[in-house]
């Protein structure tokens, strides 16, 4: 073999290499990255705006146990703020509860029939060791009645704008364990909820009662400390950073475990200023639950971050202007009233294009502004939507406000006065009547 011939496939052989690796390398930037969850249903959200960041069976209706306490917490929280009752409140235990209570295969702390309880001693209870019987007394406190709280806690999802969901009783335990006490559905029914349904409540919970995190986040604490009845109750969320399963940034919300229900955890973590809520259902084992939420958490914050896409007193091209109908000037400029940041995919923020919608209520048939206005008139919103490659799941709920900025007029227009109107009006009509000879006139040749 000469020396050219050598050379010539000395050449091939690393443009083949050269090739081959741009050709992978182009192919992994561009694939969008993959995630195996083995979980039955998932989904992972930006706390923030409802953003959803992954899903994997989000609508489908499953058993969510424990995590069904959320809605418990969220109707306590609201009463606790409202005033109804308070932290230090004692309440007494029915016969119910105590038979619930001491049922020690299930998860709970031992109540007394012949004692009473505040209401923080029960809500740290549920909130920390999902205890089944604190739950159902302060259900009892709240509306007189388990079966009253369930219509309450029905009510309550439906105003979230929930779809998937059935609560029968306010604990997530499955009827047959309530010794014949259900009051809502059949024997052996349980509380149903999808992945989504359950993200739309720890949403809420957290946009609206954020304070349910400095309990959610104890890892330990004795119940009744210092009495014969003291127990130490360890979180069952042991993603908490000093347990078992110990992840950075977690500081909450529920865990979930029946029969049905299988093994299930709604998680929540905040690292810098991006929070993220997750969802999985149906998982193998206790530890199960924990592993598959890690793998959305190290997904959400490698494949995601946060970026500011549109600045205060930002005007989108061609639409930087509203006319205005009746006013001293024709026309108002419009631009965002606040500065919109959305946690979106890495290194894709020129995918992220603003669209103008305008509020037509604001305006005439003819698309216009009436005079007068004021400055700082809400006349619409710009929505960011994504033009790149991957799947945009949207936001946990349609129309969803959180995910946009609003329009405002930047200056007042006053309403022109009659004299001006008038001069309006004739220049309009002579303005025809050019028009109109001018056409007249080419017809002619």
């Amino acid at each position: 073999m000469n020396s050219k011939i050598k050379q010539l496939l000395v050449l091939t052989l690393i443009f083949s290499f050269f090739t081959s690796s741009l050709l992978g390398f182009s192919n992994s930037a561009s694939a969008a990255p993959s995630l195996d969850v083995k979980a039955e249903a998932a989904i992972l959200v930006d706390a923030e705006t409802g953003k959803i960041l992954y899903q994997k069976n989000a609508d489908k209706l499953l058993p969510p146990a424990s995590m069904s306490k959320m809605m418990t917490e969220y109707l306590l929280l609201e009463a606790i703020n409202k005033k109804k009752i308070s932290w230090e409140q004692k309440t007494s235990i029915s016969e119910y509860a105590h038979k619930i209570s001491q049922n020690r295969t299930l998860s709970n702390v031992p109540l007394r029939i012949d004692d009473k309880y505040t209401v923080r001693e029960l809500y740290q209870a549920m909130a920390i060791y999902s205890a089944n019987g604190a739950t159902i007394a302060l259900a009892e406190l709240l509306a007189g009645s388990e079966g009253e709280f369930v219509e309450r806690m029905n009510a309550k999802a439906k105003e979230f704008g929930m779809k998937d969901y059935h609560f029968v009783n306010s604990t997530g335990l499955n009827n047959k364990d309530l010794f014949g006490n259900h009051s809502s559905g059949n024997e052996t029914d349980e509380n149903m909820m999808s992945a989504r349904a359950t993200a739309i409540l720890a949403f809420r919970l957290l946009s609206d009662h954020p304070e349910v995190l400095e309990t959610a986040s104890i890892p330990k604490m004795v119940f009744r400390e210092g009495s014969d009845d003291e127990i130490e109750m360890e979180n069952w969320n042991w993603m908490l950073p000093s347990l078992v399963k110990g992840y950075n940034g977690v500081d909450g919300l529920k865990t979930g475990s029946t029969d049905l229900a299988g093994n299930c955890f709604t998680g929540t973590i905040k690292k810098g200023d991006t929070r993220l809520i997750s969802v999985v259902m149906k998982t193998d084992s206790r530890l199960a639950r924990f592993d598959e939420t890690k793998k959305l958490f190290d997904f959400g914050f490698a494949n995601f971050e946060k970026e500011q896409i549109l600045p205060d007193n930002y005007q989108v091209k061609g639409n930087k202007t509203l006319p205005v109908l009746k006013g001293k000037e024709k026309e108002v400029k419009v631009a965002t009233k606040e500065p919109l940041s959305l946690v979106i995919k890495r290194g894709e923020k020129e995918n992220y294009k603003p669209k103008f919608v305008v509020d037509k209520k604001k305006m005439t048939k003819d698309g216009e502004l009436t005079a007068p206005v004021k400055k700082g008139e809400v006349v619409g919103h710009i929505n960011v939507e994504y033009t790149g490659q991957g799947e945009d799941y949207g936001y946990l709920l349609d129309g969803d406000t959180k995910g946009k900025t609003e329009v405002v007029t930047t200056k007042s227009v006053e309403k022109a006065n009659w004299f001006v109107l008038a001069l309006r009006g004739v220049g309009g009509f002579f303005g025809g009547l050019w028009s109109g000879a001018v056409d007249m006139v080419k017809g002619w040749f």
